[in-house]
């Protein structure tokens, strides 16, 4: 037997995989939608909101890729046992 994935089942979406999907894709909606920032006002400790917004949204994509690994490894975790504990 070989150790090569089979391709002939089809992909499962779940719901925890729509949650990794939406927040792997957050990030790059909010920073490709540049009209929603391209701004100078409102002002934080006198830095604009063009920079901040996005410096905010550095920290933002961190939490959403933790959450999104946390769930992915959930995931994996949940399939692995439903299939006898084989793929661990």
């Amino acid at each position: 037997m070989s150790n090569a994935p089979d391709v002939s089942r089809p992909a499962v979406v779940t719901p925890a995989r729509v949650v990794i999907a939406l927040c792997l894709v957050a990030p790059f909606v909010a920073m490709l939608w540049v009209g929603s920032y391209a701004k100078v006002d409102p002002a934080f400790i006198g830095i604009p909101f063009f920079y901040w917004y996005q410096m905010l949204w550095v920290l933002i994509s961190t939490a959403l890729t933790m959450i999104a690994y946390k769930l992915w490894q959930r995931d994996q975790r949940a399939r692995a046992s439903q299939k006898g504990g084989a793929d661990k």
